[in-house]
Formats: structure tokens, C-alpha cells, sequence
């Protein structure tokens, strides 16, 4: 409806009105208070509860002592501000009526205060607008607020409420003289919404009045609670008309009982209406977490109900509240105004209801007037005065919450400033016309701004106060039910805050909920209403930090998550870490295989002479220890982050030092196999051509050189991270071979060499221990090829422990030839005997080969030491003369010298003849 359409209804309203009482003209007042002053100021409030519509003129029934209260507050802060001297020369006067709670009576009491004593003629004179009252002050219930701003907006009478907080009354363009010192209902539910959301609540129920006040309510709570993800359970509306009333609140009650699990309920209801709907949950003991709206949630008349702490929790929205001693003190003397022309007749009816005598009341059968009398607000010592009006006590004071009426001292001061200001006051005069126009007071009360109590106070564009809402909870189960303040919602910023320590529940903590809490790793799947859904996991790569959300959340690049993640993180890079079991085990194993070989290598020195080491080559074996040592090295470039150095110095390292150590070998199993085989002379000459170790050894060496600096170029490995299952939050970190097939060659040449040290010593398998070391050989190959076949496929099948795999094969291949190799030939020369003779070794031989003639059997040994130089002697086994051979095998036939146990003397190359047994001969291998 546009304003001036409203303007429009309004002065029909008010002109219909007015033909009901004659025009401009009263014969009696309709008010019931009144003092006379420079300025009047109009009060409307409900001092009644309810009024008989059935009748004319109407009547006020059921005296409400907490909304009376409020006009009290407005007259003892009227009379303050005269006592101040705030309008030096001036005083404020006030003209006070009962609105019933009713918007009909409301204006009725309206269109007699405008035109009272002739004034203002509303239906007559439309151009002069000088009424008698600049202001009014109220009311209480938006409804009625609605209505009477109405009218007062047509002329731009200004009109501040102190507790009417409708959504509504924020529109300027309708309500233009409308301000109030309390803030918005829109305030309001937003603290509300708050509350239930700070406890994770998200399933409750609302009921709320057929009026401006609860409908505007209502609809501003279910926006906000749509907002934060709130629903309604069920939203249940009470008709404004009163026969309906009882029946609608017994269907409301089943409804609460019969959804249980919205354990919270708002009620955003009158005193009488919740009154009502509290007892019939008295009655069925039904408790609940009840959130009340300001209409009543400091009411005393409820906090006393017989029962109430049955309900459960009760919490409520009040405005912001502060103490007045001066008011306390002032409500323990209470008179009506003096002087002429002033009364009071609230203040009389509340001390006959207090004080007056009715003994009759408290009989079995009482008259009917006793109904108007409510028992609680009787004083027990009623019958000791003689006359009510004279007598005091404390009751106001103790029995209700002066400090909830704040607002209504507030509304006052912010009047009081803007006269000051229009009038022009100063300290000891004001300079401007009383009789103002009340559009004049208007504008200075939208611009005042004033201080109260070290707190300053304004209103904002749209009439309001912002100073947020104090949040409260009932203390109930002792001799009083306290209203106890536990947190304060902040409207500037939308914010509340609470002191939990300061909250009894009376069975926990309710869970309000549709659904449960889904918990953050999870996601809710919405069913019938977005409250009401199941939970699901997160998948990998997703989360959630916190309950109820909709969506998962993607992990940022470079990090990731599990099923179910509250967060993400980088995956844990695996690798060998020095400080892991496996890394430790390898390092030690390596470490004491450098040990193992410097010792060897010591007692290869110490006894280098002895006739094993000299079986053993020592130069050669020497040559071994440094590849194997750089084998053993070679496994601590394992450990640690792999990166491109790492990966190319272990493999080369390694590769490197075993192909010198299966060369050196291969060396040893090829001289076994030349010398000890049988061949013929041509054969022979070829072979022992070969026979050089120095240039063997390093040839056989500087072609896996090559090989690795071919790798090294064209396929060099390089740290690689390879794609992780989604399933975990290991990354590995591995050197990579690229197409594998450098690697391949590199190992398989170290193999191939292995092979045919291993075929050339199996050939010579059956020549005596004492002449060669093909068992060892044999023994430490057959190992190497062993680990290494099954080393090739746990590579390829287990990636992932690539590392671990190759560092573990090369340790166990280099034990194995220095347990196969070196090991034995150390305890010979500590602990073994010297040898055998020559004698027993040939007939080992004979008895090896018995079919054979010992001119056939070209079996010689080698015993001259430093045996790299080609053989030049030899001796045919068997015969008792020097075998010499022809042309140019003289100087290729291996040669045998021997040395006998006492001093005889055979001279090298001399005639071998068979020795006594008791002359032991020594046999050195070259």
C-alpha cells in the first residue's frame, strides 16, 4: 500500500471514529493519568491485559503488572529530567492511557489525546497542526504500534516505542514519525538464529501470534534460519481471535509432543498465549529448550507458574537492560502526580488490587469480583492499612525486573534532548516556542544524540536503536526462578557471545537435529529437506574440516588425502632413510664388510709368504679386496633422498668394482683351467697366449667402463617419483632406469663373466684343492648367479622396493666371495696345515684317474711363485727323468720346483725323482 493510501485509511479511521463521539468534543476523559506542564507528552500502554470487544463503550479486564511497569518507568523519568533542569524554565507533562493490549482501543485513546480540549479538530481542520501533545511515548505491542503510527505518520506526530520491535515499523516510507529505542525484530531473529547455530541445532520448531508483530517475526526468523542452514520442523500460528485460542493451543501442544526430535522450540508468543501453552506442558510433563522473544522472556507472572522448571531450559532475547536505584526507590514510595489537573488512576488501581482488604476473596465460595483479583498479586498484609493509597512496600522492586524497562527511560531522555536542541536551551534558559510543530521534533530526534550513563545513544537511518539484545536463561528450581544474563548479541556485526559457565541445563545439552551431525571427513546427502540427510565419506583427494557441509573440498596441488580426510597434506616421501631399521641393517652389513676385507688384507700381508697365500696370488686377491670394496661402498649411495648424482655413482660404483673382482676370478679359473687340462701342443701355444692377468684384468675392466659411460650418456638413470595409488600418502622416491636396457647390459656383462669363471673352474672341478681354487670359485659364482637370478625379477615385480632389493643382492654376493674366497684361505694360513707332499698329491691324482698312463697325463704343477711370468720347466708326473719339450714349448710347459723338508738339494729343473716319505716336499702354486 503506498503512504498516501495509508495516510488515507487513516484519517478515515480516525474521522470514523471521532462520529462515534462527537466532534472535537469529550465529555469526560477516556485517560487514566495525567499531569499538567509546558510540553505534553502522550503515553500509551497496555496496563490491561485484554479488553471485552462484545461491548460498548469497552471495558479493560486483567491488570498486567509487568506492563505496567513500563508506564512507570516513562513518568519517573519524566519527572527526572524536571528535576535535572535538562529544559531550563520548562518541565515535561505527560497524559497517560490504558491501550488494553488492544489496537481498537489504542486509537480510541489516540483520537482523544489529539483532540483533547479542542486542539486539534483531525475530521474539521486539516491545515493547522499544533496539537497540545508534541510526542507520544509507546507502545508496547507492535500491533498496536502499527496501528497508532498510522495515524500519527499522516501529520508527522512523532511517535518512539520502547519495546514494539515488528520488522514492519522499520519502513520509513509508511511509518515516517515511527522511532524506537529498543532494535528491529530483523535483530532479533538474527540473535535467535545465532543462538540455535552456536549449539549446532538445525531441527526445531516455531509457533508465533497472528499479528503484525508475531507474522513479521516469524517470516525474518525463517529467513535467517534458511540462511544458516536451519529448518523448521513445524511452524505453528495461534489466531488473534480468543475463543480459537485454547483449541488451537491443544493441537499445538500434540504437535510439539509428537516431534521429538526438535528438541527446540520458538515461541514467539504473548505472555497470556505462552501462559497457556506452558501449562498444558506442565500438565503432560513435557520438556523441551525453549527460546522466548522479548514479548516475554523476563515475565514474572511465568517465572512464578506452579511447575515451570517441568519445561526444561527456557532462553530468551531481552533488550538491553540496566539498573535505576532512583527507580527501585521511587517504585517504594509510589504517589500520583500533585497538583491541580494531575492524577493517577493506574497507580490507585494497583494499590487497591495490592493493599485493599478482601477477605471475602479467600472464602470457599468468593463473589464474583474476586475473579478480577489475582492472588499472587495481593500483599499479606493488605487488611493492616487503613487506607491503600497511603500504603508502600517493595513488591515492584522484588517481584518484577526494573531493569528490563530501560528502554522506556531511554525513549524518554532522547525526547528530552531534542526539545533541548529545538528550544534552543541552555543552562538557565530556552529560547524557542513551546508550541512547536511536531514535525519540527521529529527531525531533531532522527539527528539526536545523546549520553546515558557513559553510553551514547542514536538512531539509525531507519528509526532504530542497534544496541543488540542481552541473551538470558531461567534459573528455575529454587525459591525464585532469576533471570541470569549470560551473553550479549551484538547487532553491529552480527556476533553473540556467551558464558557457558553461566548455563544450568537441566538434561544436558539437547540435540535438536534431523539428522546427525555428519562429521568433518563427511558430506551430507540431502534427502526430503536439507536438514534431513545421511552421511558419506569424502573420497581420496577430498575433505572436509568441519560438520554438516554439502561439498568436499579438492586438495591444492601437491598435497592429498585419504578417504574420509579432515585435511591435506604432501604425501610422506619413502626412501632409504639413514635412520631407518632397513637403512641401519644395510649400512652396518656394508661397513662390516670393509672391516671383514681390511682384515683379510692384513693377513694377506702378514702371511704372504706362506704357501697358501701364494696358491691365493696375492696381488691378485689384493685387486679383488678393491673391487669388492667398492661394492661394499657402492650400497651406502642407497641411503638418502635419490637424486641424479646418487643414482649414477651406486651404479656405476658398483658395477666398476665387482666386474675387478669377477675379472681377478675369472684370471684365477683361467689359469687353473691352462694349466691343469689337457691339450694339444697347438692348443696350448694359443691358449697360453691369453694367459696375461695384468692385461686381462684390465681389459675385461675398461670394457665395463665403457659400458657405464655409455649408460651414463644415453641412459643414464635419474630420481623419479612414480604415480602413487590413490589409497595411500606414501610418495616413493626411486632412481629410475630409464628404458632399462644400459642396466641391463651392465649387469648381464657382470654376469657373463661370472658364468665363465663359473663353466672354466667347473671344468677343472676334479683337480686337487691343493693345486687351484676352483671349489671356491664355483662356490662364490654359483652364489652371484644364484642371487642375482632371483634378484631380476623381484626388480622388476617390485618396483617399488627397487633399492632395497639391488643394495640387499649386492651385499650378499659380496659376502659370498669373500666367505668363499678369502675366508678359507685366511684360516689355512692361520690355522691350516703346511701342505702335502708332492708324493701323496700325485698319487691322489693317479687314484683320480687311474686309467690313464702317466705319460698321457700332462698334470704338472706350477710352483714357482710370482706365476704371472710364463712357465719355463716342467717334469713329466711319473717318469724318473726330465721331460723336455721341443722348439718353442720349452719356454710355455708350466715348471715344477722342489723344495725338499731337510737339505738336499735338487736343483730346479733337474731330474724329479720320488722322495722318501719321510722327506716331505711343499708344493707353491704359482
Amino acid at each position: 500500500m503506498s503512504p498516501p493510501s495509508c495516510m488515507l485509511l487513516a484519517v478515515l479511521l480516525l474521522g470514523t471514529a471521532l462520529s462515534q463521539v462527537g466532534c472535537c468534543d469529550f465529555g469526560g476523559s477516556v485517560c487514566g493519568a495525567r499531569m499538567e506542564a509546558d510540553i505534553m507528552l502522550g503515553i500509551l500502554a497496555p496496563v490491561h491485559s485484554s479488553m471485552h470487544l462484545d461491548r460498548w463503550p469497552s471495558t479493560c479486564h486483567g491488570f498486567d503488572i509487568y506492563n505496567f511497569l513500563i508506564p512507570l518507568e516513562m513518568i519517573h523519568t519524566i519527572e527526572e529530567v524536571n528535576a535535572a533542569g535538562l529544559l531550563p524554565g520548562l518541565s515535561l507533562g505527560y497524559y497517560m492511557c490504558d491501550t488494553c493490549s488492544s489496537s481498537r482501543k489504542a486509537l480510541q485513546n489516540l483520537e482523544h489525546m489529539m483532540a483533547v480540549n479542542g486542539s486539534l479538530d483531525v475530521r474539521c481542520n486539516q491545515e493547522t497542526v499544533l496539537p497540545r501533545i508534541k510526542a507520544f511515548l509507546g507502545g508496547v505491542h507492535s500491533e498496536v504500534s502499527i496501528a497508532v503510527a498510522k495515524l500519527l505518520s499522516v501529520h508527522l506526530v512523532p511517535q518512539v516505542s520502547s519495546a514494539s520491535s515488528s520488522p514492519a515499523l522499520s519502513n520509513k516510507l509508511r511509518y515516517p514519525a515511527f522511532l524506537r529505542t529498543v532494535p528491529s525484530d530483523v535483530h532479533q531473529t538474527k540473535a535467535m538464529a545465532r543462538l540455535i547455530a552456536h549449539y549446532n541445532w538445525n531441527w526445531v520448531g516455531v509457533v508465533y501470534e497472528e499479528d503484525d508483530y508475531g507474522i513479521g517475526a516469524f517470516q525474518s526468523f525463517h529467513r535467517e534460519a534458511t540462511e544458516i542452514d536451519v529448518c523448521l520442523a513445524y511452524q505453528e500460528m495461534v489466531p488473534h481471535h480468543p475463543e480459537l485460542v485454547m483449541e488451537r493451543i491443544q493441537q499445538i501442544a500434540q504437535r510439539i509432543r509428537n516431534t521429538p526430535k526438535a528438541q527446540v522450540v520458538v515461541l514467539i508468543l504473548k505472555f497470556n498465549t505462552v501462559q497457556e501453552l506452558l501449562k498444558e506442558m506442565i500438565r503432560t510433563n513435557t520438556s523441551r529448550t525453549w527460546i522466548a522473544s522479548d514479548s516475554w522472556s523476563n515475565n514474572q507472572l511465568l517465572a512464578k507458574m506452579e511447575g515451570i522448571e517441568k519445561v526444561g531450559n527456557i532462553f530468551g532475547m531481552s533488550f538491553v537492560s540496566q539498573v535505576s536505584e532512583s527507580f527501585d526507590s521511587w517504585l517504594q514510595k509510589l504517589r500520583p502526580p500533585p497538583g491541580p489537573g494531575s492524577y493517577n488512576r493506574f497507580i490507585q488501581e494497583y494499590k487497591n488490587l495490592r493493599f485493599n482488604c478482601t477477605p471475602e476473596c479467600s472464602s470457599d465460595h468468593p463473589p464474583s469480583h474476586c475473579s478480577e483479583v489475582d492472588p499472587k498479586l495481593k500483599s499479606p498484609k493488605a487488611c493492616d492499612y487503613d487506607d491503600p493509597q497511603e500504603a508502600d512496600d517493595d513488591f515492584l522492586v522484588t517481584a518484577l525486573d526494573t531493569s528490563a524497562v530501560y528502554s522506556a527511560r531511554l525513549a524518554v531522555w532522547a525526547v528530552a534532548h531534542a526539545l533541548r536542541r529545538l528550544l534552543g536551551c541552555n543552562g538557565t534558559s530556552c529560547s524557542g516556542e513551546t508550541d512547536l510543530k511536531p514535525w519540527m521534533l521529529l527531525e531533531q530526534l532522527k539527528n539526536i544524540t545523546f549520553e546515558l550513563n557513559n553510553t551514547m545513544y542514536s538512531f539509525d537511518p531507519s528509526g532504530d536503536f542497534l544496541d543488540g539484545y542481552d541473551v538470558q536463561t531461567w534459573v528455575m528450581g529454587g525459591a525464585k526462578t532469576v533471570f541470569r544474563k549470560i551473553g550479549r548479541y551484538y547487532a553491529t556485526n552480527r556476533s553473540i557471545v556467551l558464558n557457558e559457565n553461566q548455563i544450568v541445563w537441566y538434561s544436558g545439552i539437547p540435540t535438536s537435529r534431523c539428522s546427525p551431525t555428519c562429521r568433518p571427513g563427511t558430506i551430507k546427502k540431502i534427502l526430503d529437506q536439507f536438514c534431513c540427510y545421511n552421511c558419506t565419506d569424502c573420497q581420496e583427494g577430498t575433505f572436509t574440516n568441519s560438520s554438516d557441509l554439502s561439498v568436499c573440498y579438492n586438495c591444492t596441488a601437491g598435497n592429498w588425502s585419504l578417504k574420509a580426510a579432515t585435511y591435506c597434506t604432501a604425501r610422506t616421501e619413502v626412501f632409504l632413510h639413514w635412520r631407518g631399521a632397513h637403512s641401519i641393517i644395510i649400512v652396518a652389513a656394508a661397513l662390516a664388510g670393509l672391516l671383514l676385507l681390511v682384515g683379510v688384507f692384513v693377513v694377506f700381508m702378514v702371511h704372504r709368504d706362506s704357501q697358501a697365500m701364494k696358491r691365493a696370488e696375492v696381488r691378485l686377491s689384493c685387486v679383488m679386496m678393491v673391487g669388492l670394496a667398492a661394492s661394499f661402498t657402492s650400497v651406502l649411495f642407497f641411503i638418502g633422498k635419490p637424486n641424479k648424482h646418487l643414482c649414477r655413482t651406486r651404479q656405476v660404483l658398483y658395477a666398476m668394482g665387482f666386474t675387478l673382482c669377477v675379472a681377478c676370478i675369472l684370471v684365477k679359473a683361467f689359469r687353473t683351467f691352462l694349466v691343469f687340462l689337457p691339450f694339444g701342443p697347438l692348443r696350448n701355444r694359443r691358449l697360453y697366449k691369453l694367459y696375461k692377468p695384468p692385461a686381462v684384468v684390465f681389459a675385461v675392466t675398461a670394457l665395463q667402463g665403457v659400458i657405464c659411460i655409455l649408460y651414463l650418456v644415453l641412459d643414464s638413470p635419474e630420481p623419479y617419483k612414480p604415480e602413487p595409488s590413490s589409497e595411500n600418502m606414501l610418495q616413493l622416491i626411486q632412481c629410475r632406469e630409464r628404458s632399462k636396457i644400459g642396466f641391463g647390459v651392465m649387469l648381464g656383462y657382470i654376469a657373463l663373466l661370472a658364468l665363465g669363471g663359473f663353466l672354466l673352474a667347473f671344468k677343472g672341478r676334479k683337480v686337487p684343492q691343493e693345486f687351484s681354487e676352483t671349489g671356491y670359485i664355483i662356490f662364490s659364482m654359483l652364489m652371484y648367479l644364484f642371487v642375482w637370478v632371483c634378484f631380476t625379477p623381484l626388480y622388476i615385480l617390485k618396483t617399488e622396493l627397487s633399492s632395497r632389493i639391488q643394495s640387499s643382492a649386492i651385499l650378499v654376493s659380496s659376502y659370498g666371495i669373500v666367505f668363499c674366497h678369502f675366508l678359507p684361505k685366511c684360516y689355512e694360513a692361520l690355522w691350516g696345515l703346511n701342505g702335502d707332499t708332492l708324493e701323496k698329491i700325485i698319487r691322489k691324482w693317479r687314484n683320480m684317474y687311474p686309467g690313464r698312463e702317466a705319460g698321457a697325463a700332462s698334470t704338472v704343477v706350477d710352483a714357482e711363485s710370482g706365476g704371472d711370468r710364463p712357465p719355463h720347466a716342467a717334469v713329466k708326473a711319473g717318469t724318473a727323468g726330465p721331460y723336455r719339450p721341443s722348439g718353442s714349448e720349452e719356454f710355455k710347459t708350466p715348471k715344477i720346483i722342489i723344495n725338499k723338508n731337510d737339505d738336499d738339494d735338487v736343483p730346479v729343473g733337474g731330474p724329479l725323482k720320488l722322495i722318501p716319505r719321510r722327506r716331505r716336499l711343499r708344493c707353491m702354486s704359482l
